[in-house]
């Protein structure tokens, strides 16, 4: 009797054993920086720094569009304000009639010489000789 339980025993410890061995092989497999999760996490990780490094500049680029932006924004607004004052200086100014009138001299342009009268017609038609058309 001892002797089937001794047998058993050895069996269920060469089973244990072999169940290990499996096991870690697995474990390695998983593990493996290449093919396995271990390479995932750690595409997944380097992808993850790349995204950081891209964000960073892009927002590097949104703020320095936003000072932009907004220095050209209070440029317009200043030259709006330098032309609202503009238009309203041209209200002083008097009109072409009333200028017209302010000052009696008048020129006005010369008159075209007159065209001649040409000899021949403008557009002539040639026919052909020797044959019809």
């Amino acid at each position: 009797m001892e002797l089937i339980a001794d047998t058993l025993l050895a069996a269920g410890a060469l089973g244990a054993a072999i169940y290990c061995m499996v096991l870690g092989r697995r474990l390695k497999r998983f593990n493996d920086l290449e093919k396995g999760v271990g390479g995932a996490v750690a595409v997944l990780s380097a992808q993850v720094d790349d995204l950081n490094r891209t964000l960073g500049a892009a927002q590097a680029t949104a703020n320095k569009s936003t000072s932009d932006l907004s220095r050209l924004t209070e440029r317009a607004e200043t030259m709006s304000k330098q032309l609202e004052l503009q238009m309203a200086s041209l209200h002083d100014i008097p009109a072409p009639a009333e200028a017209a009138q302010a000052d009696p001299v008048v020129v006005t342009p010369p008159a075209p010489p007159p065209a001649a009268k040409p000899s021949e017609p403008m557009f002539v038609r040639h026919t052909q000789s020797g044959g019809p058309s």
